[in-house]
């Protein structure tokens, strides 16, 4: 018997054949569609940032390693070998640029919150803690948007992925679990140390430093300091009195912070130093020295540094 006379030829006007060509033409559309939706989210949450999309950048060396780092993250197989590529733990992840971290976690600001709960309420019949400052205007945003692609976060802010992010043991979920687990480097169940990012402007802010009485708010203290004329009361004692030398760290922009507190309200203030208090311990922030700083250094301020931690200093 010959096999290739007996086996019927397949009919490709039948039933099977069209259901055969149509499901391997979806897939094809399918696997192309995936890609180009890829790539458009990865250039949107590029823009959101302020990042120069590989096709217009200027070709250099720098470039070209920058953009072969990003094709290398993009190749992995399968998850697992792209959750321990190298990025992802000391000493890579001290460089890595927000443009790697976008290329698989783009997500983070492309994504926009629900626009209803699951019980039906409405995003827009409800008010958002940061929503209540003269700062904010617009939709409300996630997290990561808030900090990184929003307008007031685009004007003062210039924080960058591993800011917060600066690597973890992937095996463990709390510090010292086991003789060779990590010791430091993140809390219980986060994948970053909120003692040395999240703290450093959502902490408790100790009033009290200041000669206010402990329980006293600042919604209520604002009313007796702000005016027309002086619409941040904040700038009643931090124009020149106070900590007048701040903010000189390379992921805030100090320039414009001043410029915006010095024209806006004190929500510019506030919304970081107290809108959003987290914790309820402050962050001890370095005491740089300021015109016409009293020598005498107060019981609280005895133990502070008197500059900003090295890696966040501004190069002079």
């Amino acid at each position: 018997m010959d096999p290739k006379k007996d086996t019927p030829a397949l009919d490709l006007r039948s039933p099977i054949a069209i259901l055969i060509c149509t499901y391997v033409l979806c897939v094809l559309m399918y696997s192309a569609y995936a890609s180009w939706t890829a790539s458009a989210a990865l250039e949107e949450a590029q823009s959101q940032i302020g990042v120069i999309a590989p096709a217009v950048a200027e070709t250099t060396k720098a470039d070209a390693d920058g953009e072969a780092a990003i094709a290398a993250l993009k190749d992995h197989p399968d998850y697992l070998r792209a959750a321990w590529d190298p990025i992802h733990f000391k000493p890579a992840i001290e460089t890595a640029t927000n443009e790697q971290c976008l290329a698989c976690h783009k997500e983070v600001l492309t994504d926009k919150p629900r626009t209803s709960s699951p019980a039906g309420l409405k995003a827009t019949d409800s008010i958002a803690w940061y929503e209540t400052l003269d700062t904010y205007s617009g939709e409300q945003a996630t997290f990561h948007a808030r900090h990184l692609s929003t307008p007031f976060a685009k004007e003062v802010m210039n924080l960058q992925c591993n800011f917060c992010h600066q690597g973890h043991d992937r095996r463990e979920e709390a510090p010292s679990s086991s003789a060779t687990a990590a010791t430091s480097g993140f809390s219980l169940r986060k994948v970053i140390d909120p003692s040395s990012t999240c703290l450093r402007c959502h902490g408790k802010f100790p009033g009290e430093n200041m000669g206010f009485e402990k329980d006293q708010k600042w919604h209520d203290l604002r009313n007796d300091l702000e005016s027309e004329e002086t619409p941040n009361g904040c700038l009643t004692c931090h124009a020149e009195q106070f900590r007048t030398v701040r903010h000189q760290v390379t992921y805030l922009k100090a320039d414009e912070i001043e410029k915006i507190a010095k024209s806006g309200s004190s929500d510019s203030c506030f919304g970081c130093h107290g809108g959003r208090a987290w914790y309820r311990k402050s962050f001890p922030y370095p005491r740089h020295s300021w015109p016409g700083m009293d020598t005498t250094i107060p019981d609280w301020a005895k133990d502070r540094p008197t500059t900003s931690d090295a890696r966040y200093l501004k190069k002079q």
